[in-house]
């Protein structure tokens, strides 16, 4: 017989009564039932039924073990009476009798539960992040994780992709975010970078003549964390193709992406033919790029209706360029209690609040607007407004007014939760929408200059002559997918002509120089025969998210950072030491505590 096992935790079933069997495992838990023993033992396949008597002369031993003790016992397989049948445990049907154990690791009391899925402090599962991988819950997201990798891996090679690995050592680039950066010891006073994303590398693949790349991805970048972003690092499926269009891509991408979510996604329907949203329209129906199209409300302006009304505050507010009212329909949102809540959301949000308008039926059976709003504007408005709406009975409506950057932020949260509290929002479901003809540029309105607003690498749609006119009317053959709420993929057709390339650049403030220098490789490149390409690149960690139902994307990775960007488990950050500043020629300047 093995060393340590015959069978798994996970194995036995009643064809195996009678026989003798080895299992390894940790003691998932022990129980005394008056002189019996019971002891449940999980290894990474499952959970069995142990039960020791005062007869086993391993019984002595037995009595010593705690939970989290790994140790291996012999045993026979028997059949569990009719009445302690567990239907919940694939082996449930059989228990083993122990005749022998041993002990391979005991465990200290332990700094927090393995069995049950109590909550307990994020700080402390992090520091032993290894028991908190032994908790049912957290270690079947890393299994599912693991075949969500595995399945899209065998969908790229399926469609005839094949798979590149890039550096992970490279020179710092402007991508949107802070660099990690690494000194050399071999060049003093030069620095490597972890790379943002493989960008560069996967269009010099293609100027390369390979067609069709892709990697399962890790990409480093200092930001700031959020419940939905790892502060260090994060893995994404990475994807590029020669000789595409911008649909093109979105057709290799959707079954692809759909195919995962329908065979990890515990049978939610998952829509397909996913719309493609403007991002214009996004902003405008929505107030974020990355709406929750499960929700189907959508924003409108209504500026006509409150300029020169009696709500002076909105009437002045109209009187400055760039500014506008938007109106969130809120259908069977129509009670004071409900707008009352929705007002204060926004002011702890930062805003002064959130006007409102509700409809109630009056004692002869007709329709009033209610609400400080409707007051100020007066019942010609107000019904003008409820029938731009589409509103009745028992419905509501807020505003928000302003520049449209100054609210779009508070407006989409808002509607998210009237979605989700009114009940129009299909939480059983997966949703996809692309969001496409995203701006180039945008202009800064501090300092008024012109500066890339979102992919410098994307190409205009124009080409050259879109570059002519109003930077801020040009729009980039760049996309997003979002999921119910989540960007999840981002991506576009490549500006591969380096005269568009140093054009688009000029108009940002960036000379030709510049240009060649952060983008030597690339921009050499593309002056040998580079063909027309583009891609995409999908988060795997907020995919994973998704499918396991979780709003945290630290419950899906199995060592993460905690929000300071801190391993608490292996004490990342630490402190160099004076030999190896000392070997890389650095020396610290440390800002004054």
């Amino acid at each position: 017989m093995h060393r340590y096992r015959s069978h798994t935790c996970g194995d036995l079933r009643l064809s195996h009564v009678g026989e003798t069997t080895r299992l390894s495992g940790w003691v998932h838990r022990v129980r005394d039932h008056g002189g019996l023993l019971f002891i449940d033992l999980r290894d990474h396949y499952g959970i069995t039924q142990c039960v020791i008597d005062p007869d086993s002369d391993a019984f002595a031993l037995a009595e010593t073990v705690r939970s989290e003790w790994c140790i291996r016992i012999d045993g026979e397989v028997k059949k569990r009476t009719d009445e302690t049948i567990n239907p919940d445990l694939a082996t449930g049907d059989v228990e083993i009798f122990i005749r022998e154990m041993e002990i391979l690791g005991s465990a200290k009391e332990l700094p927090l539960p393995v069995f049950g899925e109590l909550e307990y402090p994020e700080e402390v599962r992090l520091k032993y992040r290894f028991l908190d991988l032994r908790r049912d819950k957290l270690h079947n997201n890393i299994i599912l994780r693991s075949k969500v990798v595995a399945d899209l891996r065998q969908r790229m090679w399926d469609i005839g992709f094949n798979e590149f690995q890039t550096p992970i050592i490279t020179a710092s680039s402007p991508e949107g975010a802070r660099d990690f950066l690494v000194p050399s010891r071999l060049h003093p006073g030069k620095f490597y970078a972890l790379p943002q994303a493989p960008q560069q590398f996967k269009q010099l693949i293609m100027v390369s003549g390979f067609d069709k790349y892709f990697q399962i991805a890790p990409c480093f970048r200092d930001e700031d964390p959020r419940a939905d972003r790892s502060p260090t690092d994060f893995y994404q499926l990475d994807v590029e193709m020669s000789f595409v269009t911008q649909q093109d891509i979105f057709d290799t991408m959707e079954p692809v992406l759909a195919g995962c979510f329908e065979a990890f996604g515990g049978g939610r329907p998952v829509n397909r033919n996913w719309p493609q949203i403007p991002y214009k329209d996004a902003m405008l129906w929505y107030g974020t790029d990355k709406p929750d199209t499960r929700n189907p409300i959508k924003m409108k302006v209504v500026s006509e209706h409150f300029a020169g009304s009696g709500f002076a505050i909105f009437a002045r507010l109209l009187e400055q360029p760039g500014t506008e009212i938007r109106a969130i329909p809120a259908p069977k949102g129509g009670s004071r209690k409900f707008c009352d809540r929705m007002n204060k959301f926004a002011q702890d949000e930062g805003l002064p609040g959130m006007g409102y308008i509700f409809w109630r039926k009056t004692d002869d059976g007709g329709m009033e607007a209610a609400g400080p709003l409707a007051k100020n504007i007066g019942p010609e408005r107000t019904e003008a407004i409820r029938q731009r709406l589409g509103l009745e009975v028992g419905d509501a409506a807020f505003f928000l007014g302003g520049k449209p950057k100054t609210f779009e932020r508070v407006a989409a949260k808002a509607r998210d939760i009237i979605g989700v509290e009114l009940g129009h929002t299909d939480q059983a479901r997966f949703e996809f929408a692309w969001v496409v003809d995203f701006p180039i540029f945008e202009r800064d309105e501090e300092t008024g200059e012109i500066d890339f607003e979102h992919n410098p690498f994307s190409m205009p749609q124009g080409g050259m002559d879109a570059l002519g006119g109003d930077p801020l009317e040009v729009r980039g053959y760049q996309y997003d997918l979002t999921c119910n709420g989540h960007e999840i993929l981002s991506g576009a057709v490549r500006n591969h002509q380096p005269d568009i390339m140093y054009k688009a650049f000029e108009i940002a403030g960036y000379g030709k120089d510049e240009v060649d220098r952060q983008f030597a490789g690339m921009v050499t490149a593309f002056q040998y025969g580079a063909p027309p390409h583009g891609g995409c690149a999908a988060g795997i960690d907020r995919m994973v998210m998704l499918l396991a139902d979780e709003i945290n994307i630290r419950e899906v990775m199995m060592f993460p950072m905690n929000q300071r960007a801190e391993d608490l488990m292996m004490g990342a950050p630490s402190e160099p030491s004076a030999a190896q500043l000392r070997e890389l020629h650095l020396r610290l300047n440390l800002p004054e505590s």
